[in-house]
């Protein structure tokens, strides 16, 4: 009896300590004292996650030494350990640093055309043509026309053949983006080493590894950073077992 009522005793007081040390914790997102509005706050302890409103205020159950990630795709990843010391301001700014604008690909293309050249037979030819088909020849009457002037219709007719000859070369389709690209431009860069115990030899194996699951495609099309994460840890998980059999 008294087993049970001591046992009983401690399960309360170790419900009551985790109830006094997690609370709702409030902060704000900023950039260069720019709010940022729709950051993905994740606290990734709890496999909690929230996103900052219009005025780049958040609030998020957490615990002392949860860690709390923060996403944006303009932004660099940013990444805090909760303090104690934090719990009780309850009063995070976050600030994100923007990521430099990719300047898109531009291709000139340059565009020479031919040169319009005419013989002496080419010019007579023109000459004679004018000639039959002057009215003045046989009615003495101007119709407006230059004598042996240049048929600037039939040149400007074969330029804009020339223009319809020379096709816009087809665009560029905009890449995919690739499971390795996804991973470095969402996941900081000691999460492997911190987090999945890899070294800097082993994490380009790995890579690998996820990148031959037909899952890590998904990801790229429908990119989830906390599904991302989620799956790293389980691929790290049979990564580490591949290890120990080769071992053995």
């Amino acid at each position: 009896m008294k087993v049970k009522l001591l046992t009983t005793i401690s399960f309360f007081t170790y419900q009551l300590s985790i109830s006094q040390t997690e609370k709702l914790l409030h902060g704000k997102v900023v950039s260069q004292n720019l709010i940022l509005k729709d950051v993905e706050v994740i606290n990734k302890t709890a496999k909690t996650s929230t996103t900052t409103n219009a005025l780049g205020e958040f609030s998020i159950l957490a615990n002392a030494k949860d860690s709390l990630l923060f996403y944006s795709k303009d932004y660099f990843f940013s990444r805090i350990k909760v303090s104690q010391n934090d719990i009780e301001k309850d009063n995070l700014v976050i600030n994100m640093i923007l990521k430099p604008e990719e300047l898109k690909e531009v291709v000139l293309t340059k565009i020479s055309f031919p040169k319009i050249t005419y013989d002496a037979e080419a010019i007579n030819q023109i000459k004679n043509a004018k000639s039959a088909n002057s009215l003045s020849r046989y009615t003495g009457v101007k119709d407006g026309s230059i004598t042996n002037g240049m048929d600037f219709i039939a040149i400007g007719g074969g330029l804009i053949n020339l223009f319809k000859k020379e096709k816009e070369k087809p665009k560029k389709k905009t890449p995919e983006i690739d499971f390795k690209k996804l991973i470095a431009t969402t996941i900081p860069q000691d999460f492997f080493a911190k987090d999945l115990k890899l070294t800097l030899e082993e994490k380009e194996l790995f890579l690998q590894f996820c990148d031959a699951d037909p899952k890590s495609k998904t990801l790229t099309v429908n990119p989830n950073l906390l599904g991302t994460m989620d799956f790293l840890y389980a691929k790290n998980e049979e990564f580490k077992k591949l290890k120990t059999e080769a071992k053995n």
